[in-house]
């Protein structure tokens, strides 16, 4: 007799041989800024107009008899340029849109930062000010010491008085 399924169990997953592992949301993003970062770079620059000149240099109708892949009117590397440049501009855009989201975190935690120091600072203004209306209540050292000169004083005065 086979065994029977119970309604109230869930089943158990099927075991796929694929190693599971979670997809990072963040590896397209990174690639699509590390490349922005390179096609902003003399380096890249000086690679294309390495690879341009050499193609040029190659494909041109005059020098030397050899195969050539493209001739004069350059339609092969005007398509290779034409395909590096849309897979090039929507890879910038997606890396200036990440820059632009870590710039407003940014943005809005210094303005948490600011808030809370401005916060600060007027309670410490509070404070200072707490402090200096106390303290002008409180006796200070220079008018004890005048009291107790002036009281002094009135002894001695009343000692002479006396004698």
């Amino acid at each position: 007799m086979a065994e029977r399924t119970r309604l109230d169990q869930p089943r158990e997953l099927r075991r796929s041989l694929r190693p599971r592992r979670e997809p990072d949301p963040e590896r397209f993003g990174r690639f699509a800024e590390t490349f922005a970062r390179f096609m902003g770079t003399a380096r890249f620059l000086t690679y294309m107009t390495i690879v341009i000149v050499v193609w040029l240099a190659w494909n041109a109708p005059y020098g030397p008899d050899r195969p050539r892949w493209d001739d004069y009117p350059f339609i092969f590397l005007t398509l290779i340029l034409s395909l590096q440049a849309s897979y090039a501009a929507p890879l910038i855009l997606l890396a200036q849109n990440r820059q632009e989201a870590r710039d407003r975190v940014t943005q809005e935690q210094d303005r948490e930062a600011n808030a809370q120091a401005h916060a600060d600072m007027e309670f410490l203004a509070r404070e200072v000010a707490s402090l200096r209306l106390g303290l002008g209540e409180v006796a200070t050292r220079d008018f004890i010491r005048g009291e107790l000169r002036g009281l002094m004083a009135e002894i001695d005065e009343k000692s002479d008085d006396e004698n």
